[in-house]
């Protein structure tokens, strides 16, 4: 597999999780536990932008 297709399903991955965890947050209901899913799903989300977005999924924004 190709960088650039490794790539692309890093961030597909990113964004199904991110919907999965955007799921989730919906189900429960502890208001605390919905606000800490709901974040983790929005910076997977930013994750997955940034990252089609440079077309390269060897940027880390932890690091």
């Amino acid at each position: 597999m190709s960088v650039a297709g490794e790539s692309s399903g890093r961030v597909q991955q990113l964004r199904r999780k991110a919907q999965e965890m955007e799921q989730a947050a919906e189900r429960v209901a502890d208001p605390q536990e919905r606000q800490r899913l709901k974040d983790k799903a929005r910076r997977l989300a930013e994750q997955s932008e940034q990252m089609s977005s440079t077309g390269s999924g060897d940027l880390d924004p932890m690091v």
